[in-house]
């Protein structure tokens, strides 16, 4: 990440007092984005709230999110119950309760459905596979790319 700051005093100011700079922060995922004022990160949470959803996307990103969901949900009943079938002892149980928990724990995190982050979150479901690319249809190019984008940077950060 490239991060330059251009401080500029104001007529008659002193340069070592300054009150407004401007940040350029160059970030691959996101491009350019620039700051004034504070500095902070405010600029790229701002660039994530400026996505809008028309109601119909709205409609769709529920549908895909929940289809995803369900996915995943059906693949950690799979597994919980191929463990408890392969249980030989009592104490086994124990086990399957841990996966369980940490599936939980997993799901709460990932499944985050403010649209705010929901390009974020449909670009890491896409990366593990919960979410398919068909059930992006009906979303405009540009939150498809986006969503896109994401599912190749996680798979590359294998995270």
């Amino acid at each position: 990440m490239e991060v330059s700051i251009l401080a500029r005093p104001k007529s008659g100011q002193s340069p070592l007092k300054l009150e407004s700079r401007e940040i350029t922060i160059g970030c691959p995922r996101h491009g350019n984005l620039k700051q004034k004022g504070r500095l902070s990160m405010e600029s790229i949470a701002q660039y994530r709230r400026d996505e809008t959803w028309a109601p119909t996307e709205k409609k769709l990103a529920r549908i895909a999110f929940h289809k995803a969901f369900a996915r995943h949900c059906t693949a950690i009943t799979r597994e919980a119950r191929r463990m408890l079938e392969t249980t030989t002892a009592p104490s086994d149980v124990f086990r399957v309760q841990e996966y369980l928990t940490e599936q939980r724990r997993i799901v709460d995190q990932l499944y985050d459905y403010r649209y705010s982050r929901l390009l974020d979150v449909f670009g890491r479901l896409l990366s593990d596979e919960w979410l398919r690319e068909g059930d992006l249809t009906g979303l405009q190019p540009q939150k498809i790319a986006k969503i896109k984008h994401e599912a190749s940077f996680f798979a590359e950060a294998n995270l």
